[in-house]
């Protein structure tokens, strides 16, 4: 199980079974030393990589080759990437052990789970949420992941003076955030009103495709106080 069904809230997701290449079913064999488990228990940084630096959670990598990329670029700062469909996992596992990339770990589970249980207060210099499922009927905006109490969740995983980088090509729901972000009183925007893409955000080939047909991309970046 990639969630505790006994924790019955509206989730961000759905788990479903993607079709794994086989270089991504050899990742997932062969690059396991890279996949943290799942369980209910504080992560020990310094353990799982070995040193102590600045620790930056990404949750939903997708296929993670922005989560490798920002983790290439930056050997000063540690990654835990967290996504629930396996071939992401797979994926991001392949381009880890290509590119031998020492700071970039993974876990495969719900992330409202994964940051009550296993990330510690106060311990994180950054999170990364790019592109989240926009679920833009509006029956379904329920189940959208920036809500104001999964904002505060994240706050009181941030040190202070870390930092909250969003990124969505949705509008209305870079209208969405900018307003629970704005109305959580422990963050403070590093802007006015939408961010300037960070140098470190790579463009992703659909967000390339995206910005040739005319679409926009909304990043915002905030700092806890």
């Amino acid at each position: 199980m990639l969630y505790d069904p006994t924790e019955h809230r509206i989730r961000s997701f759905v788990t479903r079974a993607g079709r794994l290449s086989t270089a991504q079913a050899r990742a997932l064999e062969e690059q396991q030393q890279f996949l943290i488990g799942y369980e209910k228990a504080p992560l020990d940084y310094a353990r799982v990589f070995g040193r102590q630096a600045p620790t930056v959670l990404e949750i939903g990598f997708g296929m993670g080759a922005t989560t490798a990329h920002i983790a290439a670029a930056m050997p000063d700062k540690d990654f835990i990437g967290v996504e629930v469909h396996t071939p992401g996992v797979g994926s991001l596992l392949k381009l880890i052990g290509e590119q031998q990339l020492t700071n970039l770990r993974a876990i495969q589970h719900d992330a409202v789970e994964v940051l009550n249980h296993m990330i510690p207060d106060g311990s994180l210099h950054g999170v990364h949420i790019f592109f989240p499922d926009p679920w833009h009927k509006a029956r379904h905006n329920k189940r959208r992941l920036i809500q104001a109490p999964f904002v505060k969740l994240l706050v009181q995983k941030l040190a202070p003076g870390g930092y909250l980088h969003c990124a969505t090509d949705w509008e209305d729901y870079a209208v969405q955030m900018l307003e629970v972000l704005g109305a959580e009183e422990g963050l403070q925007n590093t802007a006015d009103g939408y961010a300037p893409q960070p140098a470190y955000r790579p463009l992703t080939k659909f967000e390339n495709r995206g910005i040739k047909l005319g679409h926009g991309v909304w990043d915002l970046v905030f700092s806890k106080k």
